[in-house]
């Protein structure tokens, strides 16, 4: 197997605990054994009457041992073998659409080409596999202002979903659309630099919805502000006939890593004392209701329960279905 070294895209880079962003060259394998190369990937289920489909951006690796805090590297190669995994482990890139009404809304928009060839990317490919086009959609849900969540929203500085208007925490817009803030809290210039150059052209179009508490945004649809991972981190929860699909965003990176220690946190965090506790609460709260829960760091599709176990939580992947279901069932 031959190897290539290269310096990672924004999303694998490490970063110390004052916030200071390096490029980390590390020798990554052209092929890992189970990666290979996908097409357009889909997978569509129903919350109540809604038909909610994940969406594909692609993986990247990520090198646990120089990103995750609180733990050490002899654990965290304990855990991941205990998942059938190794170090660097592969991350999916996710979003998720569903349509209600003449609303057609997408979570989060992948990272675009902000990492460059090969990482992500993959997310209008996967639109068009389920037979939609970027113009059809008109709602744009945010998790958090972080490149591999909007870098999709833009390309070469033009707005890639002509007709959405983009719903994001009023506490991110407010942080990283202020590069004064990078030198007052020591978090990385360049994730202000990526979320400037990604919104501005939504801002300027008037695009944009700011979020500052918790709302129904759409019928059925509400909003709330976790902030933590960044300031104005937020969740979306879809309900219908009974049923609750909440899409979490970035509450937990490494399943194998996180769910047994959910205190564990990662470098890409602003607050990391508050994602903590945001991911302990959210994983108690959502094992006792047992809603379904939309991660997008989780592998594809990224939709499951959390269930408690012996120690900390696991992760239980929705049942897989493929048929055509009769209007009677």
């Amino acid at each position: 197997m031959t190897v290539r070294s290269l310096i990672l895209p924004t999303l694998l880079l490490s970063f110390s605990t004052v916030g200071s962003v390096f490029a980390t060259e590390q020798t990554v394998p052209d092929e890992s054994p189970g990666i290979t190369q996908q097409g357009g990937d889909t997978y569509a289920f129903k919350i109540g009457d809604v038909r909610v489909i994940a969406l594909s951006d692609g993986t990247v690796p990520q090198d646990l041992h120089k990103i995750l805090q609180g733990t050490t590297n002899e654990k965290i190669d304990e855990q991941l073998t205990y998942a059938y995994q190794s170090n660097p482990i592969e991350t999916s890139l996710g979003a998720f659409l569903f349509e209600m009404g003449d609303s057609l809304v997408l979570v989060d928009a992948g990272a675009g080409n902000m990492f460059g060839p090969g990482f992500g990317g993959k997310l209008l490919d996967s639109l068009h596999a389920a037979r939609y086009d970027a113009k059809d959609v008109t709602d744009i849900l945010i998790t958090h202002a972080h490149s591999d969540h909007i870098g999709g929203l833009t390309r070469d500085g033009q707005i890639v979903f002509a007709n959405a208007r983009v719903h994001v925490g009023k506490p991110d817009i407010d942080f990283f659309l202020d590069r004064g803030n990078a030198e007052k809290t020591g978090y990385e210039k360049l994730f202000f630099d990526q979320a400037i150059q990604i919104l501005a052209p939504y801002v300027e179009a008037g695009k944009i919805n700011r979020i500052d508490e918790t709302t129904e945004i759409l019928p059925g649809v509400t909003a709330s502000l976790h902030p933590g991972h960044t300031p104005g981190s937020a969740f979306y929860t879809l309900k219908s006939q009974g049923q609750t699909l909440t899409f979490v965003g970035d509450i937990v990176h490494a399943e194998a890593v996180q769910f047994p220690s959910p205190s564990v946190t990662i470098v890409y965090d602003v607050d990391s004392k508050m994602a903590a506790n945001v991911r302990s609460k959210a994983f108690s709260n959502f094992a006792n209701d047992r809603d379904v829960v939309a991660a997008p760091h989780m592998p594809f599709p990224g939709v499951g329960h959390i269930r408690k176990a012996q120690k900390g939580y696991d992760w239980v992947p929705v049942n897989y279905g493929n048929r055509e279901v009769k209007k009677s069932e």
